[in-house]
């Protein structure tokens, strides 16, 4: 892994220069999409599925840009795929976006909602109903002071998220203070955070005996991107030899509908059943999604669709990123050292940390960027162009899919020195600035992250509480884990760490 990072660097060197060529009136010649080089078809899928690639698909990428250089070509089951790996070409490619971009044409999820006739949310709606839907969401979640609305009703989930911590201590071998698959703690507190902001009401995640709903919607979101990967990856006519991972694709999409459903339907009885001219409590600064949807008189299938999606998309972000950050804070005590005096002398000990000060930390800040740079929740996004685009030296055809490879570059070591090396105070002025486009963990422009805010403040919360009541340690003796893909970038094992009063 460490040469391909040496060899990738040599080749991002020297491509950085090439977007300048391509859009400053250059007279150098333009190469056709059948100029770009990659592997054969039957070794790229020998590698994905006969070598376990399908799981490190992030590696590959290195490996790609290595072997290749930042553009190259290859199959992904059936869609043929130009592969992006350079932080100047990434933002060539964005930079030439239309007013509706349109990210991967084929999607199992959006062939599930149209074989169950089921709404499109945010996440699967493209065209003019995709505008329409961000357009009404982005007052309530991208603004400046959007976030911090929630910011109470998210203090009492990441109080509950300690006592839970502390509940679970010593269950099973190893010391008294060991917490054992912190991920799977962080799913739940994940599905309660977003649940409060999206319904208003509390799923009971974090109590001693969750909920069999609850437990049955958390596997599911984790069960589905593993079948969604699968499915992508193989070609249609194989479906028919093996159904498998499109049955439980379905299955696990119809359990997160169903789920979604309920809560809704109580917001709906709830809001039906309120008489004429009563004050609307919900329209206050803690106001829940489900009930600004229901005043805005959207089908209600179309309410569902979207609480469904963003209640899927709460859950990955903050759990995989706060698990990885703990993990990198307890194998350097000297940084969690520093973090936690930041957070006390701001805060105080046991203070409760408004937003407003959170956002004034920032090494706390610096370590939420720097574990979003080594493991970004989404490894590679992708664009599909409405019109012929020029990336570098090659001219893309519309229609064709491009794959921004965001795990590759945000561990270029032209970029990044000591890429693999977790150093927050790279982003404190430590190093000169890395390409703007060099760390995407929320993406870019229109199809950027519609809850990047309400996630960097429930990541920010958490660490604060976590820090201010335990110091975070190692499990003893445990091998290093490394991430895998998973759709989005998850450990590969289970994390266990201890968490120790202070």
């Amino acid at each position: 892994m460490t040469q391909n990072l040496k060899l990738a660097s040599r080749v991002f060197h020297r491509a950085r220069r090439a977007p300048e060529l391509g859009t400053r009136g250059s007279s150098s010649a333009a190469h056709s999409l059948a100029d770009i080089p990659g592997p054969s078809t039957p070794s790229f899928l020998a590698e994905l599925f006969c070598k376990g690639g399908l799981w490190r698909l992030h590696e590959l990428q290195v490996q790609g840009a290595a072997r290749f250089g930042p553009v190259w070509l290859a199959s992904f089951g059936t869609v043929r795929t130009v592969y992006v790996a350079a932080p100047a070409l990434v933002e060539q490619l964005l930079r030439q976006e239309g007013p509706l971009p349109e990210r991967c044409s084929f999607s199992p999820w959006a062939e599930h909602r149209r074989r169950r006739r089921r709404a499109c949310g945010l996440l699967t709606a493209e065209g003019e109903e995709w505008q329409r839907l961000r357009s009404l969401l982005a007052p309530l979640l991208l603004r400046p002071q959007a976030a911090a609305r929630y910011a109470g009703t998210l203090d009492d989930v990441v109080r509950d998220l300690v006592r839970r911590l502390r509940r679970q201590r010593g269950r099973g071998a190893g010391p008294p203070s060991l917490v054992r698959d912190v991920a799977g703690e962080f799913y739940k507190f994940g599905l309660e955070g977003i649940a409060a902001v999206l319904l208003g009401s509390r799923l009971g995640c974090l109590e001693p005996q969750v909920p069999p709903d609850t437990e049955t919607f958390i596997r599911a979101v984790g069960s589905v991107f593993v079948s969604t990967l699968l499915t992508m990856a193989m070609p249609s006519w194989l479906h028919r030899l093996v159904p498998g991972p499109w049955a439980r694709l379905c299955r696990d999409w119809d359990q997160m509908f169903a789920f979604a459903q309920q809560h809704v339907e109580r917001r709906e009885a709830e809001a039906a059943g309120r008489s004429p001219g009563a004050p609307e409590e919900d329209a206050g600064p803690g106001a829940h999604l489900t009930c600004f949807l229901l005043r805005e008189e959207l089908p209600a299938p179309c309410i569902l669709g979207n609480v469904t999606e963003l209640l899927l998309a709460g859950v990955d972000t903050v759990s995989n990123t706060l698990s990885w950050a703990l993990y990198e804070l307890a194998q350097h005590p000297g940084v969690q050292k520093a973090l936690h005096s930041e957070i006390t002398s701001a805060l105080g000990p046991g203070g409760q940390p408004p937003a407003t000060a959170l956002s004034q930390l920032p090494l706390l800040k610096a370590v939420v960027k720097e574990v979003l740079r080594l493991y970004p929740v989404v490894p590679a996004n992708s664009r599909v162009p409405d019109k012929d685009i020029r990336i570098g030296d090659y001219i893309i055809p519309k229609n064709t899919l491009v794959t921004l490879c965001h795990y590759a570059t945000s561990r270029d070591p032209a970029q990044f020195p000591e890429p693999d090396s977790f150093r927050p105070t790279r982003w404190l002025g430590e190093d000169p600035a890395p390409h703007p486009f060099a760390s995407l963990p929320f993406g870019f422009g229109k199809r950027s992250c519609m809850g990047r805010r309400l996630a960097e403040l429930e990541l920010q919360m958490a660490l604060a509480q976590i820090l201010i009541h335990f110091e975070v340690q190692p499990e003893p003796g445990a091998a290093p884990v490394k991430p895998m893909t998973r759709t989005v970038l998850v450990p590969e094992r289970a994390i266990n760490l201890q968490f120790l009063d202070r």
